[in-house]
């Protein structure tokens, strides 16, 4: 008797394909920039994506200077760190944050939409945030994309 089988297939470290990718930040919005960003990083847009393997692109965001945040956020939006010592609290409005350096406004939102284990640490070494359109990639011959094309 002939029947169909069909496995699934798991990816891994030596079956995966991993590209570059270049995208654009210039007026797009912080949070659903960094939502497509996490995707592309973790491979959920693949066929093959497997959750526990990176098996996601490695992106490169230039123009990081160039992003925007909706209604009042500038002021609003607090990035709070401790520095370890007791009474140690201090918080960044996501403007001081972005006169200091743009590229950490991307990375901190990607970050925080990566898993939070080894794995998350793994993936979010695949991102590469710049101020300006120079970026240290070009070797790679990275593929640009137009974020506004995918779901």
């Amino acid at each position: 008797m002939d029947t169909l089988s069909y496995k699934t297939v798991s990816a891994n470290k030596a079956t995966v394909t991993k590209e570059w990718v270049l995208v654009d930040a210039e007026g797009q919005t912080l949070g659903r920039l960094s939502s497509k960003v996490a995707k592309i990083i973790r491979g959920k847009h693949k066929p093959d994506f497997t959750p526990h393997v990176d098996c996601g692109d490695n992106v490169i965001v230039i123009n990081a200077e160039k992003i925007n945040l909706t209604g009042k956020k500038w002021d609003a939006k607090e990035y709070i760190r401790h520095t370890g010592y007791p009474g140690g609290q201090r918080s960044l409005t996501a403007s001081e944050l972005f006169t200091k350096a743009p590229e950490r406004l991307i990375e901190k939102a990607v970050k925080g939409m990566l898993p939070k284990n080894k794995l998350g640490s793994a993936l979010f070494r695949n991102l590469k945030v710049y101020s300006g359109t120079q970026h240290d990639h070009e070797a790679q011959k990275p593929k640009t994309i137009n974020l506004n094309d995918l779901k």
